[in-house]
């Protein structure tokens, strides 16, 4: 009986696929097109990710590890490295993406969407009022970004330095109150 409904369950997902008529997967494929950069731009933020962990581990050790007077150097070759990764394998991941957007995503836009509905999409994306929405996305994120620092610095400012401070004592490390006010008696003993 299970054989049976299995065998049955794909047969009526193969025909479910099957049943996507050449204009509407015609619909499908130019959403596809339309889409592709934002297809490449989640493959190369993908692709980057492990890069940038081991960008923020390497300055670290960089700072800890490396003497001063090689960081530079040492510098300039994590560098180098990371580009030439991100120069072999982000555009490796974004040729993968847009090959396997259509039997992913298209599927599903030809599974969830009519072809009316696909129209409709594919006017709105190529709309010029979209076309300027999104061009302004940059502008409209600084804004707000600005804005939101400006407003909310005094009260997040008190809790930042709370949080160094409270991290450093779990580090064993001075803290920066603790090293003002060490800094203030020699501040003042090499006044007099």
């Amino acid at each position: 009986m299970k054989k049976t409904l299995v065998a049955l369950l794909l047969l009526t997902s193969a025909g479910a696929f099957a049943q996507t008529s050449p204009a509407k997967q015609a619909l499908v494929d130019k959403l596809l097109s339309l889409q592709r950069p934002a297809i490449e731009q989640t493959a190369q933020v993908m692709a980057e990710r492990p890069a940038l962990q081991m960008r923020q581990r390497a300055g670290i050790a960089l700072q800890t590890r490396v003497a001063p007077e090689k960081r530079e150097a040492v510098a300039k070759e994590l560098q180098a490295d990371l580009k030439n990764y991100a120069d072999e394998v982000v555009p490796l991941m974004q040729q993968h993406a847009v090959k396997l957007a259509p039997a992913t995503v298209g599927v599903m836009l030809a599974e969830k969407f009519t072809e009316d509905e696909l129209k409709q999409l594919i006017a709105i994306i190529e709309s010029p009022v979209n076309r300027k929405f999104l061009q302004m996305g940059g502008e409209m994120q600084k804004a707000l970004a600005e804005k939101l620092v400006a407003d909310m610095q005094v009260k997040v400012d008190p809790k930042i330095k709370a949080l160094a401070a409270a991290m450093d004592k779990h580090l064993g490390l001075p803290t920066v109150a603790a090293s003002a006010e060490a800094a203030k008696p020699a501040a003042a003993a090499s006044k007099k």
